[in-house]
């Protein structure tokens, strides 16, 4: 199984944005942003699309396979 990096907390900050912010803007629970930072949860397409845009970074920046 491929390895989850994800460098969303980091954007995430960077925009300025908390955990219950981001969550309402990709309408998901703040439990979900927590998985996701924790890289406990693979994001569907379109919430990695939805995260991407809320923060300003490409998902391949935020979410990486390896």
């Amino acid at each position: 199984m491929a390895e989850f990096e994800c460098r969303l907390k980091t954007y995430r900050q960077l925009k300025g944005l908390t955990q219950e912010q981001l969550a309402a803007l990709v309408g998901v629970r703040r439990e979900t942003v927590m998985r996701l930072e924790k890289a406990q949860y693979n994001p569907s397409l379109k919430l990695a699309i939805d995260i991407s845009r809320a923060v300003g970074a490409p998902i391949e920046e935020i979410f990486i396979f390896q």
